[in-house]
Parts: C-alpha cells; sequence; structure tokens
C-alpha cells in the first residue's frame, strides 16, 4: 500500500470508511467486520475512519475491539458533534467547548485508546463560534487525548476561520466523481493551506460500484436520499453505466476507476472509502496501483460531467447541515 500524507500525518493512500459496518447500510455482521479490519491492517490500510455517531457509539467499540492487538499500526480517525439525526435528516449538532471535553472522553472509552491521531468536527455547530470549538480541541492536542485534528463539511470561510485558531491536517467532505461540488472551492482551499483532503462516499454511496440492489431494503438509509429516488436514481444509473464501460476498457472495476480518479485529484487527497465485505475492500486497495494517463482523466470527465448527477446529496434538512 503506497502512502500519503495530511498535512504531516502519514496515511495509507486509501482509508477505510467504517460507518457501514455499524447503520445506514442494511444488516450487520460484526464478525465479518472484524475480519475486515484485520484484513486492511495486512494489506497496510492502516487509516481507519469511525465516529460517535455510527451505530449510537457501536462503530467505535467496534474498531476499538479489532485494534486491540495492533494499535500501533493503525492512524485512528473518529468524529463527534451530531448529537442526533432526526426526521427527514435533520441533524442536531453540538460545538459547545464543554462537549468537546465530554466527546472525547467518551470516544477514548469506547475505542479503548489513550489517544486518537485525528479528531475531527463532524458537523459545524452554527450557534457556536468556529473558533471556540477548534479552541477546545486544540486544547485536546495539549493535554495530549488527541494528536490531529480536522473538520467535516465545513464551508471554506469555516475552514480558514479553524486553520486561523490550531492547524486542521485534513478536511472531511463528500467528493467523488458523482458529487464535485468540493472541486468549486474548498479543494482549492485546502490546497493554498496545505491540508489535506479526505473524501467519503468516493464511489458515490454504491451508485459507481455496477452493483446496485433492485430495491433498498430496511435500515439503507439510500432509500431516502434524493440521488436514489424515481427519474433520479434512473438517471444516475445511466451515468454510472458510462463509467463501467470505461472500466471495462481499461480491464478494471467501476469502483476502481473512481478511486483512481479520485486519486488524480491531488497527492493530497485521501479518500476513505467503506465496506463490510473483505471482497469489496481487495477491490479497493487495488485501486491504488491503476494509474489513469491524462486522456482517460479526460475521457471519464466527458463521460460523467460534473453538473450531470441528478438530485441532491441528502434531503433538505441534511444539506442545511453542510458548507456552513
Amino acid at each position: 500500500m503506497r502512502k500519503r500524507t495530511l498535512a504531516g500525518l502519514e496515511v495509507s493512500a486509501l482509508g477505510l470508511g467504517c460507518m457501514g459496518m455499524s447503520e445506514v447500510y442494511g444488516p450487520i455482521d460484526d464478525d465479518e467486520s472484524t475480519r475486515v479490519l484485520h484484513r486492511a491492517l495486512d494489506l497496510g490500510v492502516n487509516f481507519l475512519d469511525t465516529a460517535d455517531r455510527y451505530g449510537s457509539g457501536h462503530n467505535e467499540e467496534l474498531v476499538g475491539r479489532a485494534i486491540k492487538e495492533r494499535r500501533e499500526e493503525v492512524v485512528l480517525a473518529t468524529k463527534f458533534g451530531i448529537r442526533e439525526v432526526v426526521g427527514g435528516g435533520e441533524v442536531r449538532v453540538d460545538g459547545r467547548p464543554a462537549y468537546v471535553r465530554q466527546a472525547v472522553d467518551a470516544s477514548l472509552s469506547r475505542l479503548g485508546v489513550d489517544v486518537i491521531d485525528l479528531y475531527y468536527l463532524h458537523r459545524r455547530d452554527p450557534d457556536v463560534p468556529i473558533e471556540d470549538t477548534v479552541g477546545a480541541m486544540a486544547e485536546l492536542v495539549e493535554a495530549g487525548k488527541v494528536r490531529h485534528l480536522g473538520v467535516s463539511e465545513v464551508s471554506s470561510e469555516t475552514l480558514r476561520r479553524a486553520h486561523a485558531v490550531h492547524p486542521i491536517t485534513a478536511l472531511q467532505s463528500e467528493f467523488s466523481l458523482f458529487n464535485r461540488e468540493l472541486a468549486n472551492d474548498q479543494l482549492k482551499v485546502c490546497a493554498e493551506l496545505g491540508i489535506g483532503v479526505v473524501p467519503y462516499s468516493p464511489v458515490g454511496r454504491g451508485l459507481l460500484t455496477g452493483r446496485m440492489p433492485a430495491e433498498f431494503g430496511a435500515g439503507d438509509f439510500r432509500g431516502g436520499l434524493p440521488q436514489f429516488q424515481g427519474e433520479n436514481l434512473a438517471r444516475n444509473v445511466a451515468l454510472a453505466e458510462r463509467v463501467q464501460g470505461l472500466a471495462k476498457t481499461l480491464g478494471v472495476t467501476p469502483v476502481q476507476v473512481a478511486l483512481a480518479w479520485l486519486l488524480a485529484q491531488g497527492e493530497h487527497l485521501v479518500p476513505i472509502p467503506g465496506t463490510k465485505r473483505v471482497r469489496y475492500l481487495e477491490e479497493n486497495a487495488a485501486a491504488v496501483d491503476v494509474e489513469l494517463t491524462a486522456d482517460q482523466l479526460a475521457e471519464i470527465d466527458s463521460a460523467v460531467p460534473a453538473d450531470a448527477v441528478a438530485g441532491e446529496r441528502y434531503a433538505p434538512a441534511g444539506m442545511a447541515a453542510v458548507n456552513r
């Protein structure tokens, strides 16, 4: 596995998003998820991403148990700030300094570790100045509970303000062939400030895999997202089929095309595809060896234009919590 650097923090060029092991993508299986986590480390995928929100703490506990005997191999990232997701996808956030201190201690306990390598604010609290939240996070670095700080789904203005308080190591936001608005603004600001970028949902929540289910079962939140509904879904599947065609000509899988395209957007990008299956983990990891030429990148961009995807990433209530 190749390495990349997020503002001084060396990680594997691809990380592993762990959310689906605990919620939102259907049934969970702790034993299989543990096998995935162990296989990731065997492959050199050492950048593991979780959050206190995932499974109401279940995900941190799962990851903590899996890495207990291999902590030294892991670059461990977790997030705080989302207290609740209610009807319509409304996100209730808490960025108060007192909650920052409470949240980190709870995460350290669930993970069973003494220090978190990268600690993100999951969403910005609009009622608390970002300077106050990041100031409290900086105190965690001074206390030795956290090594690096990150923010997720914030505007470029908020990113600059946060970085002025304490160096921000990484911005985690959704970024993929299907959702490219990050490239319009924040991606350039990160390059300017020397901040790493960690794209989540890098294969469009499965749209770019070529393995979409006929229908979304209980516990699969995609059925409630605009991009996965009605005519939007039909249009987006048609776009994904173009990627499948390109992948066939390149002799790789659609997932590998999507991940290789992201890796080519800059050396400061480290995507974190999520999976709860070993075979998909291995497919993802192999994407680091896919080298796309300038002509191939242009062909991919042409096949999936930035403004071609139908529907927003989240319902309106969820969109209200991003880019602020």
